[in-house]
């Protein structure tokens, strides 16, 4: 049984701690990640947290998983913050914690270690994600050469992030049919984080973009295949295989370099450039949050980078 659980998770390697406890503790760390977390991203940093930290344990002299005290954790963490953000920080304790939450209901460990150790202080007002200014953004999609289907898939993605303010993930995890006519306009159907649907209609360039590349690339008959897609080699033709998203970040940047584009973006930097521009040309951050399918304006608001002109004004005025 355990080993069909590190089948069904082929990147989890056992820590020492647990490889040398019973079967029972084995299967019941497993399952921890098998079981209890969906999305793979969590899967795999809670993995890494707990393997890092059971590591950390191992090396200085703790002989067995129910041996891990809160002053382990408190010194860890303390080690960690010298090392890593104080985000990552909480997200490595915020692993620890849960597991150890599982194993304690499964009567692995008495109690919790974690659970009393206090995380670092940190409080966010301003997001830190790099943000493209309306002509970069516009000089970036001009620049692509849409003569090829890497350059059509291309322009499709990064307009989608830009004009529907769409995670990379909920992008490259859209089919073919999640661009669809609705009300004679063009929408798409995004697959959001915590498993829910969130439609929004298209904005007229993302349209041509998104019709050019399903037209160009002759997608409209896989209406279940992936819409993004690697390149095959050789061919330069779209493959079967979707498109990873280190290869998406991988695109962008080289993207933006062939643009001239001096800021250090990825990713995210189209999700928080679209809400940007939407909020300057009067936008409401209410609706900016529903487009943007967050849950609260608070998040939205880590996106909103209409101060920064204003501090640039204001430095400028340093007369020197």
């Amino acid at each position: 049984m355990t080993q069909a659980i590190a089948l069904a998770t082929p990147a989890l390697v056992l820590p020492a701690l647990v490889a040398s406890a019973d079967e029972r503790s084995q299967r019941r760390f497993l399952e921890f990640f098998a079981v209890t977390i969906r999305n793979p991203h969590t899967r795999r940093a809670y993995a890494r947290a707990a393997g890092e930290f059971l590591g950390w344990c191992d090396a200085r002299g703790v002989t067995s998983i129910a041996g891990v005290q809160p002053l382990h954790v408190a010194a860890w963490v303390e080690q960690l913050g010298k090392e890593v953000s104080a985000p990552t920080v909480k997200q490595r304790l915020a692993g620890v914690r849960h597991l150890f939450d599982w194993l304690v209901t499964g009567q692995v460990v008495p109690v919790n270690p974690a659970a009393s150790v206090r995380g670092p202080a940190h409080s966010v007002r301003r997001g830190k994600t790099p943000v493209l200014a309306p002509d970069e953004a516009r000089r970036l999609l001009d620049a692509i050469d849409v003569t090829t289907s890497a350059g059509l898939r291309d322009r499709a993605l990064i307009g989608l992030m830009v004009y529907s303010f769409a995670r990379i993930g909920a992008a490259l995890a859209m089919r073919v049919e999640d661009v669809f006519v609705q009300n004679r306009r063009l929408w798409v159907r995004l697959h959001e984080k915590g498993g829910k649907r969130h439609e929004m209609p298209c904005h007229h360039n993302l349209e041509e973009y998104l019709t050019a590349y399903i037209d160009g690339c002759e997608l409209r008959d896989q209406a279940r295949g992936p819409l993004f897609r690697t390149i095959r080699r050789g061919t330069k033709r779209l493959s079967e295989s979707p498109l990873p998203q280190a290869s998406a970040f991988q695109m962008v940047r080289r993207r933006a370099v062939a643009a001239e584009i001096a800021t250090a973006i990825g990713n995210h930097s189209f999700r928080a450039t679209g809400i940007t521009a939407y909020l300057k040309n009067g936008g409401t951050l209410e609706r900016a949050a529903t487009m943007a399918n967050h849950a609260s304006t608070r998040t939205t608001q880590l996106y909103d980078r209409r101060s920064d002109d204003v501090t640039l004004d204001e430095v400028e005025r340093v007369l020197i």
